[in-house]
């Protein structure tokens, strides 16, 4: 069958909810790890990103570890933060849910440009969705990193020769760009619900 970067997390994201419509801890955070193939092959531009996914996908994972059963939905992770009123750590699992969403809605952002304004650089693609998600949330400093990082970005033709593969790299970015978003506005809405969407870095 043929293949893009792609096709592992389209697949997954078929497992994320249950069938109550419950958004699952594992089955997520899955479909998070199999993004991070797409993000190496930014190379240096994205290695502040990577280490960033990589790490709050740790954190929720050691959580989850800890009691499969009892942290099956994503939720009750944050739930039990918010009840025991450690949720706003920056070390919390609630902290770590916040800024994967956020990234990962920086990389929606990303491919939605790429595929909408086909002329345009790797860099200028990497700034305007930078601009348009995770900047808000970020202090000069981070700001500052970031800005340096995204002048490092890979040829834009080279990169979408990468991630291609076999598949039709387009058609599963359009269909990533559709799918993917519903779980993160999700992620937000219920973050919202207890008053944590709008941390600062």
């Amino acid at each position: 069958m043929a293949q893009s970067v792609f096709t592992p997390c389209l697949e997954e994201m078929k497992n994320v909810k249950s069938p109550e419509g419950q958004m699952l801890s594992k089955p997520f955070l899955d479909v998070c790890k199999m993004i991070l193939p797409v993000i190496d092959k930014f190379g240096a531009a994205m290695v502040l990103v990577k280490s960033d996914i990589g790490g709050n996908i740790s954190r929720l994972e050691a959580k989850y570890e800890t009691n499969p059963s009892k942290y099956e939905h994503l939720y009750s992770i944050i739930q039990e933060e918010v009840g025991a009123k450690t949720a706003k750590g920056s070390s919390s699992c609630t902290n770590g849910l916040l800024w994967l969403t956020r990234a990962m809605d920086f990389l929606v952002e990303l491919f939605r440009n790429l595929l909408a304004h086909p002329d345009s650089t790797m860099s200028q693609a990497c700034t305007d969705s930078y601009g348009k998600t995770l900047k808000q949330w970020h202090g000069w400093l981070a700001s500052s990193s970031f800005t340096v990082a995204m002048k490092l970005a890979p040829d834009r033709k080279k990169f979408m020769e990468v991630i291609a593969g076999s598949g039709d790299v387009n058609a599963d970015i359009e269909k990533f760009c559709s799918t993917f978003p519903t779980f993160l506005e999700e992620n937000h809405k219920f973050l919202a619900s207890v008053g944590l969407d709008d941390m600062k870095a």
